[in-house]
């Protein structure tokens, strides 16, 4: 079996919601209908048509996983309490100096939708099927009970399409909070090369901003520059700007979305309240002199992205972030600088887990994933890793900061090179990579471990590497550069490598890892391992692990036959 899983379904609270706002589509509100039963209580939904990313576990998520919307799914919406207000950009010239708004006299540009300030309720609906060129660019708020939604309206088939032409943000949410932004198409590829913006979130001198809900969003053709800044250019921008008052977001669930074709991120967060000790030199403190101010209920879920210039998604300045079942389908392709697939700068306590990254296009850094400077007790778990030719993990502190309690456990690497492992030179304090499994056939790493230092004797790298599989299906490579006394391994199975490095209880056996990372029966390395506190709980196919010595590798399930 692949360890590539199904499609999640679309949850029915949803689809619920989005019939009862009118937003959904004739297909989608008969699977609402059927979906809830006459107590209100809704029952799985079964649309994988409507999902565009994979979900790399099949066990199902923890509780603290689900959206609110997915919690309270058996309560009755409320009537709705604002006011709609429809754009159809494709109405003669002619119409505007009569438009009001309403579905009979839509307005038809975007500057008669910016124009009106919004509230708590109220729907700003664009015609599907139309394009509007320019920036949207609301005013106003929702509410805790009532969010502002932005949506489109009119038959199912194509697209509400908003195309930036050119601005710095196609979509611009900016001081604002309780906004709902779902299911349009959204482009900005004019003049290609200068900063810009798909949608971006701006906070400035604001304090708190609460409840954003980004979902089912087409976004595509992003042609921005290269350079990673405050303020572009990404598919998804969450910025923080301003100096006189501590902002950030607390409630932001970014989900369902297709992106493709983007330069040069595709979900960024960046913050100027971003100053502690624990990030040091590593960005600059008199651009981002703030405090370190944290978002928190941050959610990055289900989404799909696919050729994107520079970085899959980067999180910063954020707390308790869970970023789960993304699919990043090439990343670093038309960036010549250090990009890769899903990484952390200056964040507490991110979980990253069941995504599936492939393609990072060049070995700088060009790997699935990164725990970069002041990132701290970072979780990767789950996670499938392919074809990324930078190889599967990179933890970058330097200039003064710190890489604090990375964890990376119950992963699959395939075919992942240049390195699996990469450390930057600053001090990398209690790093524990276990019970993942890497197999190489088609490209062999040059390095296991590529520690970047200029004096392995004094550089603070803690890193323990325990119950691993290492399988090589070709010649050479698997070599060390610079290696630090606190690179440690042990009970690890090298099979088809010339381990140079003490590895005590380790096997050298063939541990029969089948294709889809199980491991046979008559296995060596079953119940081979050491045992690991706090490990989670369960393996990467959802097994319950049990207590004892653990099998090595990201398999703790029952021998299959061979």
């Amino acid at each position: 079996m692949s360890p590539r899983l199904a499609h999640t379904a679309l949850t029915a609270a949803s689809l619920t919601a989005l019939a009862v706002t009118g937003l959904a589509s004739p297909a989608q509100a008969a699977v609402a209908a059927r979906t809830v039963s006459p107590a209100g209580a809704a029952a799985p939904a079964h649309d994988t048509a409507a999902q565009p990313a994979t979900s790399q576990a099949p066990f199902a998520q923890s509780a603290h996983s689900q959206s609110p919307r997915s919690r309270s799914a058996h309560a009755r919406p409320a009537p709705h309490p604002g006011a709609t207000f429809h754009v159809d950009c494709s109405a003669a010239a002619g119409a505007t100096a009569g438009s009001d708004g309403s579905a009979r006299h839509p307005w038809t540009t975007l500057d008669q939708a910016n124009d009106h300030i919004y509230g708590p309720g109220d729907r700003l609906l664009f015609e599907r099927g139309t394009t509007c060129t320019g920036s949207l660019a609301p005013k106003g708020s929702g509410s805790s009970r009532a969010p502002f939604t932005i949506a489109g309206y009119g038959p199912a088939g194509d697209r509400a399409r908003i195309d930036g032409g050119g601005a710095h943000d196609a979509v611009l949410l900016s001081n604002t909070q309780y906004v709902h932004l779902s299911g349009l198409e959204i482009t900005n590829a004019e003049n290609p090369g200068s900063e810009r913006n798909a949608v971006r979130l701006r906070l400035t001198d604001y304090g708190t901003a609460h409840g954003f809900e980004i979902d089912h969003l087409y976004i595509h053709d992003v042609r921005g520059g290269d350079a990673k800044t405050l303020t572009g250019s990404s598919a998804i921008h969450i910025d923080v700007e301003g100096t006189a008052k501590a902002s950030s977001y607390d409630g932001l669930d970014i989900h369902h979305n297709r992106i493709e074709n983007v330069d040069r991120e595709g979900i960024y967060f960046k913050s100027t309240f971003s100053k502690r000790d624990l990030v040091g030199s590593q960005q600059d403190p008199n651009v981002y002199p703030g405090a370190w101010t944290p978002s928190t209920g941050v959610r990055v879920h289900d989404n799909t992205l696919k050729s994107i210039g520079g970085d899959g998604m980067k999180l910063d300045t954020t707390s308790g972030a869970v970023v789960e079942r993304n699919r990043v389908d090439g990343f670093q392709l038309r960036s010549p600088s250090a990009n890769a697939g899903i990484w952390t700068f200056n964040t507490d306590d991110t979980l990253i887990q069941h995504n599936e990254v492939s393609g990072g296009g060049n070995s700088h850094d060009g790997m699935s994933f990164d725990a970069d400077g002041a990132s701290r007790h970072t979780v990767f778990q789950y996670n499938y890793s392919h074809d990324n030719k930078g190889g599967f993990l990179l933890v970058c502190p330097y200039s003064g900061a710190k890489t604090v309690d990375t964890v990376a456990r119950y992963n699959v690497s395939r075919d992942d090179g240049t390195r699996l492992l990469q450390n930057c030179a600053g001090p990398i304090i209690n790093t524990q990579i276990y019970n993942n499994s890497f197999a190489n056939k088609e490209t062999i790493p040059g390095y296991l471990v590529q520690d970047d230092n200029s004096s392995p004797a004094t550089t603070q790298h803690e890193q323990h590497i325990r119950n691993n599989i290492f399988v090589s299906g070709g010649t050479g490579g698997y070599g060390f550069s610079n290696p630090t006394a606190g690179l440690t391994f042990d009970h690890n199975a090298f099979y088809g490598i010339d381990m140079t490095r003490p590895d005590p209880g380790g096997i050298t056996a063939d541990p029969l890892l089948g294709d889809d990372f199980r491991l046979a029966k008559g296995s060596p390395a079953i119940g081979a391992g050491t045992a690991v506190p706090d490990n989670g709980g369960r393996d990467y196919f959802g097994n319950k692990l049990k207590p004892g010595a653990p099998d090595i590798g990201a398999y703790a399930g029952p021998g299959t036959r061979r």
